[in-house]
């Protein structure tokens, strides 16, 4: 069975891989900034008779993530699988991000996965083995409207995997990338929202018409478990031959499969044609 350490635990799709991976018998390290915020998953793991251990770690203090990393393997002997998915997000134009917002999103969402995996990474090169799956987003491949910092970020995991995936490989240790679109978790309702993005922003009338086209996408309401992206974390970590990049949920296969096979400016009209939101 492996040892499995995961960022971001607290809830969302942290929370659910905790939980599976211990159904599957693996050894369970949930982390999180504050520990207090774990009695929903070990809750949850009593009633389903499995053991995760809850442990802190704050990806964006490098002493944090040193600490936790040196205790599990202190503990258990060896990291297996490594699962970063701590993460933030922000809403507004990028006009109306201030500084010390954008810097929170890059110190956790960027930052927090290279002091992640640097902590991890001599470990697993010493065993010759392990996975590292970073969590990012369908917004880490196709940018929307108010959403250019969070975008920014996750495109950055996007090249961060890639150059881990060629620098670890040689040391038989495996990167994977999953890309959510849409999922039913409480990501949206903790993300930052911009303070200059109010009343008085030029940009509001526009988020108004980008919101109300948005909205009449066909199962724009209907959001898919968080449990899928859970399952496929949990698959990829397990499997002998882990694909590169997971793309998950319906939206995400959609619009990151038309973004990759059409030229930007095709893209561009399809969006246009179908949001009609734009003059």
């Amino acid at each position: 069975m492996a040892v499995v350490l995961i960022t971001g635990s607290s809830t969302g799709f942290g929370k659910l891989a905790a939980l599976e991976f211990a159904r599957h018998g693996d050894t369970v390290y949930a982390s999180m900034r504050n520990t207090a915020k774990g009695e929903a998953l070990l809750s949850e793991a009593k009633a389903a008779n499995v053991t995760v251990n809850v442990i802190a770690l704050d990806v964006a203090n490098r002493a944090s993530v040193d600490a936790a990393v040196a205790g599990v393997i202190k503990e258990s002997g060896r990291i297996d699988v490594l699962v970063s998915n701590a993460g933030i997000g922000i809403h507004g134009p990028i006009e109306d991000c201030d500084d010390d917002e954008i810097h929170a999103v890059l110190e956790t969402n960027v930052l927090g996965v290279i002091r992640a995996a640097r902590a991890v990474a001599p470990h697993m090169r010493a065993q010759k083995s392990g996975t590292i799956i970073n969590v990012g987003s369908l917004a880490g491949k196709v940018s929307a409207p108010f959403g250019g910092v969070y975008s920014a970020s996750k495109h950055a995991v996007e090249a961060l995997s890639d150059s881990l995936y060629f620098e670890l490989h040689p040391f038989g240790v495996r990167v994977v990338i999953v890309e959510p679109g849409g999922f039913e978790t409480e990501f949206g309702a903790n993300r930052i929202l911009a303070r200059r993005f109010n009343e008085g922003s030029p940009y509001v009338e526009y988020e108004q018409r980008f919101n109300a086209s948005s909205s009449k996408l066909p199962g724009a309401d209907q959001h898919e478990s968080a449990q899928k992206v859970a399952d496929v974390i949990v698959e990829a970590a397990k499997s002998d031959a882990p694909k590169r990049r997971y793309l998950v949920g319906q939206d995400a296969q959609t619009i990151g499969g038309l973004a990759k096979q059409m030229s930007d400016e095709d893209f561009e009209k399809a969006m246009r044609t179908v949001l009609d939101f734009w003059d």
